[in-house]
């Protein structure tokens, strides 16, 4: 997941960059919801691993 957010990020830069500011949008977007839907799942990961008694690290 993260790896997909990072990326959709490198593609907004490089459109931005070559001038596709439509694209690099919606680009950014994507990237932004992707790593919100990481961290979530992230923190759910670690409370419901420390929930269990398990190491969260």
């Amino acid at each position: 997941m993260l790896g997909w957010a990072i990326t959709f990020a490198i593609l907004a830069i490089i459109a931005g960059v070559l001038g596709f500011v439509g694209l690099a949008g919606v680009a950014a977007a994507i990237a932004k919801v992707l790593f919100v839907v990481f961290l979530v799942l992230l923190v759910a990961s670690f409370v419901i691993r420390a929930l269990r008694g398990q190491s969260v690290v």
